[in-house]
């Protein structure tokens, strides 16, 4: 996927949010790192340009939440959660870059969960890959890959600092 595919994608994820909660002034969007933060300011920005109004935007951090932490001769590199908002009776979009075994979002569902009781959580993805371990699915997904399970989905985003935005799949 190229920047412009990545552009019309994003757009695509935006338009659907915006649909879904047109009328809704308890929506926020929580990105996730490290992968969805970046996507998830890209699509605020863009679903804010459509309501013509502020939609809140969290980052959490899921590495103390992860279930691969057993075993691992080495500490998780701790990053800030930032949710400026009280997650409380809020529909929570969260934002990932891509999902795959779905483990990464079972951890930040129960990091939202900690933080107060939403009254619904669903989920946003640029790219869905499959191979999931648990039964997780997105409900605003940009593109779906078919891919093997030793394969990688790397997503360069600009912020990053990639020269261009793009979806690339390693062996």
């Amino acid at each position: 996927m190229d920047r412009a595919a990545m552009r019309e994608v994003l757009d695509r994820i935006a338009a659907a949010i915006v649909e879904n909660h047109k009328d809704d002034d308890m929506m926020a969007l929580v990105g996730i790192r490290t992968g969805g933060i970046h996507i998830a300011r890209r699509l605020v920005a863009n679903i804010q340009e459509h309501l013509g109004r502020e939609v809140p935007l969290g980052t959490l951090d899921i590495n103390l939440y992860r279930d691969d932490l057993v075993g691992r001769a080495r500490q998780p590199l701790l990053r800030t959660t930032d949710v400026p908002f009280d997650v409380t009776d809020r529909n929570i979009v969260l934002v990932d870059d891509v999902i795959f075994t779905g483990r990464t979002i079972r951890a930040a569902m129960d990091a939202v969960m900690d933080l107060g009781r939403p009254a619904r959580i669903q989920l946003a993805v640029l790219v869905d890959r499959g191979h999931r371990e648990l039964p997780i699915a997105a409900d605003f997904v940009g593109r779906e890959l078919v891919t093997t399970e030793k394969q990688m989905v790397k997503v360069r985003l600009q912020e990053e600092g990639h020269p261009t935005d793009a979806v690339v799949v390693t062996s």
